[in-house]
């Protein structure tokens, strides 16, 4: 199901920044290529997959206006952006499952990362607020997206045998026990009057 007709890439597996961004006709809801010239990796990249997701719109069948787009579509994005992940993700029955370096190749698929989709959503998000859509109707906001990024979170995180869990800050016990300004002497062996 080839939802986004490119160019023939002689590489063969193309992310989301070499899909045919060239040839896009400015529309008056992308994001204005003259200050792409000074603005940051960030903002470049911003613009890029703005332009990608618009052009995934407009050949959608049938095609859709970004006001009509839904959660649902963000999901069918990112699902067929699967096809050009790099990242291997073992299925439950496969030998190298839960193995973070497994030893030799499989046929399991290749996938986007969950932390690139991960970012690409917060870039999405950002760009269609810069772009005048009001922040309470933001599809790439909608709670289908967000349950299905923990989705793939946990499932990479099990199938690769790679934790997510936030690190906790460590506190220093000493600075918790003694109020600020005040210090005492430990195991302190020296000679009693």
């Amino acid at each position: 199901m080839d939802l986004i007709s490119h160019q023939q890439n002689t590489n063969p597996s193309p992310t989301l920044q070499t899909l045919n961004t060239s040839t896009l006709i400015p529309t008056s809801q992308s994001l204005s290529p003259s200050s792409s010239s000074s603005s940051s990796r960030y903002e470049n990249q911003k613009r890029r997959d703005w332009n990608t997701f618009c052009q995934y719109l407009r050949n959608h069948r049938p095609p859709l206006s970004l006001p009509s787009c839904s959660g649902a579509h963000v999901l069918e994005f990112l699902r067929y952006l699967d096809q050009f992940g790099k990242t291997k993700v073992h299925h439950q029955n496969c030998a190298f499952f839960s193995l973070p370096n497994p030893p030799g190749p499989c046929p399991c698929p290749l996938r986007q990362a969950w932390g690139s989709l991960d970012a690409l959503i917060g870039r999405l998000r950002a760009a269609y607020e810069m772009n005048g859509g009001p922040p309470e109707t933001n599809p790439f906001g909608a709670r289908a997206v967000r349950i299905y990024l923990r989705e793939v979170r946990d499932f990479q995180a099990k199938a690769r045998g790679v934790s997510y869990k936030k690190k906790r800050k460590r506190v220093n016990k000493r600075d918790v026990l003694q109020p600020h300004g005040q210090s005492t002497i430990t195991n302190y062996s020296g000679p009693t009057i």
